[in-house]
């Protein structure tokens, strides 16, 4: 059984915090995401559009990453559900974490079928991850997306 502990849900509310940093887009989410270890020592923190217009939250969190080999036993906190598929680069945030090995997700909001179809969640799952979704922080995740949902 996945728990949820007080750490964990302050850890994620930083994240969904980052994701308002994030420059205006009509074409992308406003996403933030964080990696901590056990402890809670954060080893990286990003948001969409951090480094260019095509980067990703989970993307601009794992380059601030100076020891790879923390990975393997961290936690990644993102605002969305990792992308399963994108358009503008090869590698979707679900493949970064894969490949990374972190062997735990949490997040507060299912990627909505608004720009694509998302099943990170699943393939996630699929793979052996440790993946809790928080839907009670859901409203605060979308928050600074609400734009994207007015006409």
């Amino acid at each position: 059984m996945t728990t949820l502990s007080e750490r964990d849900r302050e850890l994620l509310v930083r994240a969904i915090d980052l994701a308002k940093r994030c420059p205006p887009s009509t074409t992308a989410f406003a996403v933030g995401a964080l990696i901590a270890t056990s402890d809670g020592t954060i080893l990286g923190e990003g948001w969409s559009r951090k480094g260019d217009p095509h980067e990703h939250a989970e993307e601009a969190a794992l380059a601030e990453v100076a020891d790879p080999a923390q990975l393997e036993h961290a936690t990644i906190y993102s605002s969305l559900e990792p992308c399963s598929t994108r358009s503008s680069r090869p590698v979707t945030c679900t493949q970064h974490i894969l490949n990374a090995h972190i062997p735990r997700v949490v997040y507060a909001w299912r990627e909505p079928s608004l720009f694509v179809d998302c099943v990170g969640d699943e393939m996630l799952r699929e793979a052996g991850r440790e993946v809790i979704y928080v839907p009670e922080l859901t409203d605060a995740a979308r928050e600074p997306n609400l734009h994207l949902f007015t006409s």
